[in-house]
């Protein structure tokens, strides 16, 4: 799949088929993390890769907004260094292209939560000096979805040409 069709047609999937993410799937889903640009090259960010399924189901226990991530055979824990002014950017970033890598091979994901982990991070050990900025499950979409069904404004509602309010014509 190319990247453009990859983007038309990602949708969030929050319910997953009990099917392992074969190793070669995960490690592309990881590494798109990893090659990510960030500001100044810096890569304020960690990633934590969590497969243990009582570790998910703890997970899925104290992620308020996606409790489904229990029902993943795979989520990612992302971190961000407190101290970058860039950190949230870089880190969003980072997530966007695991989920196009995953939506690629057939998998799919959805972010949860933005921040408010504290109990996650007694679980996961993670330092103080970093963020939860997120936690994204990945699976195989347990029902049949409909690639590119999206509902977005018009596009002339949100894109402008040259100046704020002029008319955006593709």
């Amino acid at each position: 799949m190319n990247t453009y069709e990859a983007v038309r047609t990602l949708l969030a999937v929050r319910s997953y088929q009990d099917k392992p993410i074969p190793a070669e799937v995960v490690d592309k889903i990881v590494e798109s993390a990893h090659l990510t640009a960030s500001s100044q090259n810096r890569q304020p960010w960690h990633f934590i890769v969590v497969q243990d399924h009582s570790m998910l189901q703890k997970l899925g226990e104290l992620a308020t907004t996606g409790r489904y991530v229990a029902q993943a055979p795979l989520a990612v824990v992302v971190l961000v260094d407190q101290a970058s002014r860039f950190g949230v950017s870089d880190g969003s970033r980072a997530i966007q292209s695991m989920m196009l890598t995953a939506w690629s091979e057939g998998v799919g994901s959805n972010w949860t939560g933005f921040r408010g982990f504290e109990p996650v991070k007694e679980v996961l050990g993670i330092p103080e000096q970093y963020d939860i900025l997120a936690i994204v499950p990945f699976g195989y979409p347990a029902e049949k979805i409909g690639r590119g069904k999206k509902k977005r404004k018009p596009l002339n509602e949100v894109v402008s040409r040259e100046r704020f309010g002029q008319p955006y014509q593709p």
